[in-house]
């Protein structure tokens, strides 16, 4: 699938993505300093194939700009990203228009990113038809039986002329998903995938993003859900305010937690033996606010075990735990 077998699939350092502030009429009058949202400060990462990497951290903490700022679909203020060897951070339209095929996006709610007047078959084979891609209409279809046939929605004859309204939640989700598939992507990034689902049917459609990783896939997952991260991801990356806290093996960031954010937002995740008691550590106040970002750590108005040097030092990842590529952004550990 990919031209490069060596290296990661997708390499992101120091990803920065800001968002202006209109100043308004009396703003541009009294020549008002610009102001910016920080939604993404100086984050770093990387995805390999066959590799599932998830993005966690609670709402507004820039997961989502990540992803979008990965695919180019924002513009990013700085840093580089490299898909397949080649940085794409500064190409053009027109450059990056052949690499999109290889670079897919499932959305959080499938009702809202199929088109209610599209079948089935119609939604999964305009992506072909967006890219020339195909070959032929008879060719474009077997195509598309194919991606439906890989989400498990068999036999595909019975859902090809299917509308949105016509599908459970769990059924839309997988067409969505046969839509980003179908053109053969390297990599895939999930944003929310199974969030808008019943609990009833969150664990299939995981099961499929899991299969498809195993087939050599790329995927990146933005989620707030620990738990399903624990489940499913090979590395997990905590993000706060714009940053990333702490970064590791999937296993070792759940069992043995080294910065205080992750291990706060563990002690709510439920226990499955039910003897096993914990205490939460619930978090007081809100995330300071984006647009003015406090001094030191990001996380010390809320840290349980904040110190007056939390105030001044900005910590960045260091080695922590027993794993070498497990890493947390806070001098106390």
């Amino acid at each position: 699938m990919s031209s490069n077998g060596s290296g990661p699939l997708i390499a992101v350092e120091d990803l920065v993505v800001r968002y202006p502030i209109a100043r308004g009429l009396g703003g541009a009058i009294t020549r008002k300093p610009q102001q910016h949202v920080h939604a993404v400060e100086g984050v770093s990462f990387s995805v390999g194939r066959g590799e599932l990497l998830a993005l966690v951290g609670e709402s507004g903490c820039g997961k989502t700009t990540t992803a979008h700022a990965v695919l180019r679909l924002v513009e990013p203020v700085s840093g580089r990203i490299d898909f397949d060897g080649t940085d794409i951070s500064k190409l053009s339209a027109r450059a990056l228009r052949p690499l999109r095929r290889r670079m897919q996006l499932i959305y959080q709610d499938p009702y809202e990113s199929l088109d209610p007047r599209l079948t089935v078959r119609a939604a999964v084979e305009e992506p072909l038809l967006i890219h020339n891609f195909g070959g032929s209409r008879d060719q474009r279809r077997e195509l598309v039986r194919e991606a439906l046939a890989r989400v498990e929605l068999s036999p595909p004859e019975l859902f090809l002329e299917r509308y949105p309204h016509e599908l459970s939640g769990g059924q839309r989700q997988r067409v969505a998903i046969a839509a980003s598939i179908v053109l053969g992507p390297d990599l895939l990034v999930a944003d929310e995938p199974v969030s808008m689902l019943d609990v009833s049917v969150r664990a299939g459609v995981l099961n499929l993003l899991n299969r498809l990783r195993k087939e050599g896939l790329g995927i990146l997952m933005i989620t707030h859900d620990l738990s399903t991260a624990a489940r499913f991801a090979d590395r997990i990356a905590v993000m706060y305010l714009g940053r990333i806290v702490e970064e590791g093996p999937a296993q070792s960031v759940v069992r043995e937690p080294q910065h205080p954010y992750t291990k706060a937002l563990l002690s709510v995740v439920p226990r499955r033996d039910p003897r096993e008691r914990s205490r939460p550590q619930i978090l007081t106040g809100e995330a300071p606010d984006a647009v003015r970002i406090p001094s030191g750590c990001r996380f010390r108005l809320r840290c349980p075990i904040v110190i007056a040097d939390c105030s001044h030092i900005d910590p960045a990842l260091e080695p922590a735990g027993a794993q070498p590529d497990h890493r947390a952004a806070c001098i106390r550990v």
